[in-house]
């Protein structure tokens, strides 16, 4: 077996290559202090087939019963991402407990996570690090917000862990949700290794029906001199997608209507709140390359150890082969204006069928040391730097195969962004009454966004020919964090905690602009500053059997991020409204765990109640009627109080029936309302009946249950199958968007996905896989994928 920690959850080897040196977090899980995992407790003595070598695990991991745990965690080796077909790497989380991922294609970059009683809009209520180095993106929120998950390569994880919750002092209010941290391998000693993936899906929806795919490679080079290590990766991602917008045109007048074009081509259907609808077109075929470029060198030094990250990636993504459905009369493509077909008349806007293309360039830098002060002191630090080199979106004001076509457009820009980050962390011990641990640190982060909106005469060229708006601010965080963790004896386990945050918000601007004066007018907006602390609570029980039960409570506050605080702008179909004197949210969480210890793996309740008062909800007007029919109108408005109420049942075991089965289970059951509005609603123009109180939070199905199945058929050979249950939900806050199976819907789905890998030696596997193998048609606003095949190849050297 090649020595290497060969991590290929690009799909199909389960080849864990070499002893890795891993970090472990304080409140990571179910594993000894100073823990080595042998093949035998990875993936029990039985699976052979895996090949895998012993992993080294950095530190003292916290178990299940001692007092340290005090969030509910969930741990993902290279045992159990072997039965997924992965593509990227958020692949890997996507049937953890109560957690979603709304990636609606391979290669998307708005793959956007909501954990527990945070929907997957609600972005900046989770955290995401690679290395101690931070990928969540708490510069914008929705799709905009989502975590940077090509920053760190699949086929380079070594161990991921879900912590749920807010309950460790170490975390923000970000983590209301949760928290996912990533580690990946360093070499040992003389590595390479090279996998690829090739993946195709049929897609059949409204006017489209088509085949797309692309594919996947890395490649890594890694070494280990004396103390030093080296590790080179490059990653490259080519993928098309099936469309992701199916637009409707808005109704005509009957002196419109009479001048209106006749036409054919049309789809008849209904919205998500079922107006009837004719649909015109959509965005075609979205085609996006991206290319990471890693540079990992470790540094040891007795029992020191150092790890400094640098990762660029440079992404493009076009959207410029819009479809129109539409035909005159004379058989020729219409692309807008107003047009008649069966009685229904409709405006198309030039721009509606336009063309676009995002390029970006990110670099992400992160340092991390640590080692012991003295025999009972340990200390931790942490820097990283992220800057976006180059965000820009340029936008055709027409599609490029309409008439009277030209390069005139928009451009959107958001170079100049970014965030710093800096932590320092001590953990002492025996400090003089036995089972007290003390974690204690400091932590500053400051972010930065700077986003243009220009008018261009070549949007081909990305010209910025005029300023026609600009919004941006900075934010920053400083934070000191303590938490004392005392086993008091062998039954029972006491965390107390606490988490001081003092915010900022400052430099803040966007435009308002004046008619009476030639240039864009900018508004800069007031300087806000907030403390607040955060306590934190944990008390468990150990029966000195199989059962554990323990609670867990915590206060949370989630301060505004910079586009919640100064968006504003108008493009094509979106305006948006600034809100500069948000409140941060502010949360109470409550976690009843019920854990039993089976012979390879657990079984577990957990109970779980989260408060959140002035929950940030960008809510959005959509324009029904006119020429601008279908564009959205949108701003951050807080909403009184949100009341998520849910429990998880949980099965993870290995060896289950007969030694070859492996098995992770879940189903968890989440009711989410908004209990007071009454700050919006207790106005003299409010008309009661537009009370959204009641409802139903949006984007939070009552019902969710993953299942991930390896068999290991012989010791090369392993099968496996995965399912996803969602139920379906609200994407608004009025809920009447009731209506399932249509473009805008937030549907239930259920797909079912197998896998099959076999290892031919220790250098070379081969595999293939189907996701979503009854091809549902399901949406979650936008259409997630038909049935996709994937073919990979893994060779090591």
């Amino acid at each position: 077996m090649n020595s290497r920690f060969c991590v290929n959850v690009l799909m199909f080897t389960t080849c864990l290559l070499s002893p890795a040196v891993l970090s472990q977090h304080s409140s990571s899980a179910q594993a000894s202090a100073d823990q080595v995992i042998t093949n035998k407790n990875a993936t029990a003595s039985k699976n052979e087939t895996s090949n895998l070598e012993e992993v080294k695990v950095w530190g003292k991991a916290v178990e299940r019963n001692s007092a340290g745990y005090v969030s509910p965690t969930s741990l993902l080796t290279p045992a159990e991402m072997a039965a997924i077909n992965v593509a990227t790497t958020e692949d890997l989380v996507k049937f953890e407990p109560s957690l979603v991922i709304r990636r609606r294609f391979i290669g998307d970059s708005n793959g956007t996570m909501g954990v527990r009683g945070s929907n997957m809009f609600q972005t900046s209520r989770s955290m995401v690090f690679a290395d101690g180095v931070p990928l969540h993106y708490l510069l914008q929120s929705r799709w905009s917000g989502a975590p940077r998950w090509t920053m760190v390569s699949a086929s380079e994880i070594a161990q991921i862990e879900v912590v749920y919750g807010p309950f460790s002092a170490e975390y923000s209010g970000n983590a209301m949700g949760g928290v996912v941290l990533i580690e990946t391998a360093t070499p040992e000693k003389q590595e390479f290794h090279f996998d690829a993936t090739l993946h195709s899906q049929t897609f059949n929806a409204y006017g489209f029906d088509d085949t797309v795919g692309g594919y996947n490679s890395f490649l890594s080079y890694g070494n280990k001199f004396d103390k030093f290590s080296l590790y080179l990766s490059y990653n490259h991602l080519d993928s098309e997608s099936q469309p992701q917008t199916f637009y409707y045109g808005g109704s005509l007048n009957n002196d419109e209507a009479t001048a209106a074009t006749v036409v054919s081509g049309g789809v008849h259907n209904v919205d998500e709140r079922g107006n009837p609808r004719l649909y015109f077109g959509d965005t075609g075929v979205v085609h996006t390359a991206s290319d990471n470029f890693k540079i990992k060198l470790g540094y040891d030094l007795g029992d020191w150890s150092s790890l400094f990250n640098l990762v660029y990636e440079d992404r493009l993504s076009a959207s410029d082969a819009a479809n129109t459905y539409m035909r005159d009369s004379n058989g020729n493509r219409v692309w807008s204006g107003n047009v008649i077909q069966d009685d229904t008349a409709i405006n198309i806007p030039q721009s509606r069928l336009n063309a676009s293309e995002l390029n970006r360039n990110s670099l992400s830098l992160g340092l991390r040391v640590r080692g012991p002060l003295s025999e009972n002191l340990q200390l931790e630090t942490n820097l990283s730097r992220f800057a976006i080199l180059r965000d820009r979106t340029a936008t055709s004001q027409a599609n490029p195969a309409a008439e009277g076509y030209n390069v005139q457009g928009s451009v959107q820009d958001l170079a100049g962004s970014g965030w710093n980050t800096a932590e320092i962390k001590l953990k002492a011990s025996e400090l003089g009454l036995a089972g007290v641990e003390l974690i204690t640190g400091l932590r500053y982060e400051a972010y930065e966004l700077e986003q243009e909106n220009h008018a261009s005469d070549d949007y081909t060229a990305a010209e910025k020919t005029i300023l026609e708006s600009a919004n941006g601010g900075s934010t920053n965080i400083s934070a000191v964090f303590i938490q004392a963790n005392w086993d008091i004896d062998e039954n029972w386990s006491l965390s107390i905690g606490g988490r001081y945050e003092s915010y900022k918000s400052h430099n803040g601007y966007y435009s308002d602009d004046k008619q009476t004066t030639p240039e864009l007018d900018l508004v800069s907006t007031p300087e806000t500053d907030t403390s607040k602390f955060s306590p934190k609570f944990s008390l468990g029980y150990n029966s000195n059997g199989n059962w554990s039960v323990r609670y867990s409570l915590a206060k949370a506050y989630r301060f505004p991020i910079v586009e919640e605080l100064y968006s504003q702008y108008s493009a094509y179909n979106s305006i948006s409204e600034a809100n500069p004197e948000l409140k941060p949210e502010d949360g109470l969480h409550h976690n009843l765990m019920f854990d039993y210890e089976l012979n390879h793996g657990y079984a577990r309740i957990n109970l779980f109640s989260e408060v959140v008062k002035d929950t940030l909800e960008s809510q959005t007007t959509t324009i029904e009627t006119g020429p601008q029919t279908g564009t959205s109108i949108r701003t951050f408005v807080p909403i009184d109080e949100v009341q998520t109420n849910g429990v998880e049942f949980i099965v993870n075991n290995r060896g289950v029936l007969s030694e070859q089965l492996d098995l992770r289970f879940n189903l968890t059951y989440t009711h989410s309302e908004i209990v007071n509005n009454s700050t919006a609603e207790n106005t003299d123009d409010f008309d009661p009946t537009q009370s959204i109180v009641g409802n139903t939070y949006p984007r939070m199905p009552k019902w969710r249950s993953n299942l991930m199945a390896l068999y290991h058929l012989t010791d090369k050979w392993n099968l496996s199958a995965t399912w996803q249950y969602s139920g379906n939900s609200y994407g608004r806050t009025d809920n009447k968007d009731n209506i399932s199976g249509v473009y805008g819907a937030q549907d239930s789905y259920s797909r079912l996905g197998l896998k099959t890998q076999y290892q031919f030696d220790s250098n070379f596997s081969l595999g293939f896989g189907v996701d979503n193998i009854t091809n549902q048609i399901s949406y979650v606003a936008h259409p997630w994928p038909g049935r996709t095949l994937y073919l990979n190849i893994s060779y090591d050297l």
